[in-house]
């Protein structure tokens, strides 16, 4: 799981940088045009070394939490980024950085995934979720998040996320059942 983390770390340090943070952060004209790798590649790029630094502290959190193995770790970043990506298109949204997105769809995938095993004090991180982003979506982003992270909060990416992630995990549960 450690090398996952600090190459991801890496990256996103990586794209915080330019010329390569023009080529990498989510833009619906650019991606309109064909440039297909902004969809996966801006949720690794950040507004600010402050956006950089909290998503990462949650990556390093959600991963340390639920100890994924490297190959779920490396599945569920790149699916849920991609999904997060995909379904951006279908919003208002023209630009887009970061990793909530994909952080709140990891958290999603990991905690469901364990409450459908059994751990039943994991139902509690599900709810919390579901009562996060429903709060986002009825009453908006978090307006201080928005002054550290100099942006909008994509309120969008967080449900788009934590959907794919809940999605994943209902989908694995499923397969297990049928096969056991």
């Amino acid at each position: 799981m450690y090398p996952v983390l600090i190459f991801t770390s890496l990256l996103c340090v990586l794209f915080q940088f330019e010329p390569i943070q023009a080529w990498v952060v989510w833009d619906s004209n650019a991606i309109a045009e064909g440039q297909w790798w902004r969809i996966l590649t801006g949720n690794f790029s950040h507004t600010n070394y402050s956006h950089l630094l909290m998503n990462l502290a949650g990556l390093w959190i959600i991963s340390y939490l639920f100890q994924p193995s490297k190959k779920q770790l490396v599945a569920a970043l790149l699916v849920i980024s991609l999904v997060t990506g995909i379904a951006l298109l279908f919003s208002s949204i023209q630009i887009y950085v970061g990793l909530s997105g994909t952080l709140h769809g990891l958290f999603g995938l990991f905690a469901l995934s364990e409450a459908l095993n059994g751990r039943r004090s994991s139902w509690l991180l599900v709810l919390g979720l579901i009562a996060k982003i429903a709060w986002e979506q009825l009453f908006g982003p978090s307006s201080t998040t928005g002054e550290l992270i100099n942006a909008r909060v994509a309120i969008e990416a967080h449900l788009a996320g934590a959907l794919a992630g809940g999605f994943i995990s209902i989908a694995s549960f499923l397969t297990s059942i049928q096969t056991d």
